[in-house]
């Protein structure tokens, strides 16, 4: 069944620690909020640290929530060897290529990919991963090397051709932009400080689920 990608939260350690929580307790809060999946990003952390923070996520999401692992397929192995209800990774453009990621993680697991122009995404289409991120949307301070902002019009433009993985939109993403992207076409859209560096995590996802059912039609 595909996965439901409508909200979906990227963590960040440092601004869930700015607002005084761990990014296990952001990530539960934001899914009583109603998030449909989580990726667990890490930009600094070692390989231990990163696997003790995903059995930790693991630990607390429902079983309708996706889980995916950013970059790191050594450490989505290792959390789904030791147990951890963990459904795929997601790579970037200077990550490992996708074959190679899919031989290592094997059919099932989901596979995500950035893509930012449309070569990217007829590569992503080649090669059959399960979604892409699409960005930057907006400006954003998270990702030092997010490409030039698209905008709603950009975003839909570069999904215009027939063919391509569901489409999440990623960068700077706030509530109102929901409506619009579900309209143009996307699969969902990626959130980072929209709910980490929230006050309230959980009534920010519920800002942003709302938003997404406005889209519809």
């Amino acid at each position: 069944m595909r996965p439901d990608l409508s909200v979906y939260l990227v963590t960040d350690t440092a601004q869930c620690a700015a607002r005084g929580r761990t990014v296990p307790e952001t990530v539960a809060a934001a899914v009583a909020g109603g998030v449909t999946a989580v990726q667990v990003r890490e930009k600094d952390a070692g390989g231990r640290a990163f696997l003790e923070q995903v059995r930790a996520v693991a630990d607390v999401l429902p079983a309708h929530v996706t889980l995916l692992v950013n970059d790191r397929v050594d450490v989505y192995l290792a959390a789904r060897a030791a147990g951890a209800r963990v459904h795929g990774v997601h790579v970037g453009q200077s990550d490992l290529p996708v074959a190679a990621v899919r031989d290592l993680v094997g059919a099932d697991a989901l596979l995500g990919l950035s893509a930012a122009t449309p070569g990217e995404l007829a590569e992503a289409a080649a090669a059959r991963v399960d979604h892409v991120g699409v960005g930057a949307l907006h400006a954003t301070t998270t990702k030092a090397d997010a490409p030039p902002a698209l905008g709603i019009e950009g975003f839909a433009r570069l999904l215009a051709p027939a063919g391509l993985p569901p489409a999440v939109a990623i960068g700077g993403v706030v509530p109102a932009d929901l409506p619009a992207l579900r309209r143009a076409g996307a699969a969902g859209a990626a959130i980072v400080s929209g709910i980490c560096a929230a006050a309230d995590p959980e009534t920010a996802a519920r800002r942003y689920v709302a938003a997404w059912e406005r889209g519809v039609g």
